[in-house]
């Protein structure tokens, strides 16, 4: 990122990264460093090329253009060496239904040469941390998306890997077992020492999980911070809740042709209005707007920029910077 002091330690280092599919670049100049034992969340939409980086970091792809190091080893001359001291989890657990949860580690454990006792007591140590050990001898095929996710987590980290790359790994579950699935990384992420390197477009998942985000869109790095920092280079925008009735589309257009209003949002039912203004000191003068247009205003809340706004924010600047 422009500006940024390098990172004499960091674990994943890339410059100018980029990989193109014909006239595609899915992945498009990025640069950027991971400081060890982080929770780097790689926020961006579908498609903006999370993915693409992460294969390109593991030697799965080759750059179009650019470089990258893991761990000191460079994506293109020494992928082995990555794959080796690295665990991934992406879209599929890569788990053997047919095996039992024990049966499932301790073959990943021959995989990555463990001693028979070093896989007994791996597997004990890690079906304990995700509260699985009672259900170790059962067929994993039987149990829920959610129970075959941290068994693939404990599979990911098998071997004491320096760095976890986590693929959307909450796709597909429930609130309950997605939030068991977050306290689960947080828990072996202080226990094992490891850098985790999480993509989604969760930006709620990122926020409450990260101590580094980086946000990514059509295959661009927009923003590289601590999510607090993020918040703070966002804190002269506020968004204003307004609840109460009559908030129809000519409303909705007053509140849009007021200055310092960045965006308007309603309710179908009228009720609720959700404004976007460069600063909080117009919230009062929104307010009489509304009155004035025949609204009736019952609450009134500013709340303070979070990743959502952020993201917003940075991908409006990105698209206007596009159009000049």
């Amino acid at each position: 990122m422009r500006g940024a002091v390098p990172i004499p330690d960091a674990v994943i280092r890339t410059d100018h990264l980029t990989k193109s599919f014909g006239r595609l670049k899915a992945v498009d100049g990025v640069s950027m460093e991971v400081p060890p034992g982080s929770i780097f969340a790689f926020l961006g939409p579908n498609g903006s090329g999370k993915t693409t980086t992460v294969y390109l970091l593991l030697g799965l792809l080759q750059p179009t253009f650019g470089s990258a190091e893991v761990l000191g080893f460079d994506t293109v001359r020494d992928p082995d060496r990555i794959r080796e001291k690295t665990g991934v989890l992406l879209e599929y657990p890569g788990l053997y239904e047919k095996l039992t949860a024990e049966e499932n580690l301790d073959y990943f454990g021959r995989i990555w040469h463990l001693s028979p006792r070093e896989r007994r007591s791996r597997t004990r140590e890690l079906l304990n941390h995700v509260g699985l050990w009672d259900r170790r001898q059962e067929p994993v095929g039987s149990w829920s998306r959610g129970m075959r996710q941290r068994l693939a987590i404990a599979r990911a980290i098998l071997h004491r890997p320096a760095i976890v790359f986590l693929d959307e790994p909450t796709n597909g579950l429930d609130p309950v077992n997605a939030a068991g699935f977050r306290s689960d990384i947080l828990k072996l992420a202080g226990q094992e020492g490891v850098t985790v390197f999480l993509n989604t477009h969760n930006l709620a998942e990122a926020e409450k999980m990260c101590t580094l985000v980086g946000i990514i869109n059509q295959g661009r790095i927009l923003a590289l911070d601590r999510p607090d920092r993020l918040r703070a280079r966002a804190a002269g925008n506020t968004r204003v809740e307004v609840e109460g009735q009559g908030f129809d589309d000519h409303v909705l257009d007053l509140v849009r042709a007021h200055p310092g209003v960045l965006s308007v949002e309603g309710t179908p039912d009228h009720e609720r209005l959700t404004v976007e203004m460069a600063d909080h000191t117009g919230t009062g003068l929104i307010v009489a707007l509304l009155v004035h247009a025949g609204a009736t205003v019952e609450e009134v809340r500013r709340e303070k920029a979070n990743l959502e706004d952020i993201f917003l924010a940075l991908v409006r600047e990105n698209e206007a910077e596009e159009e000049q």
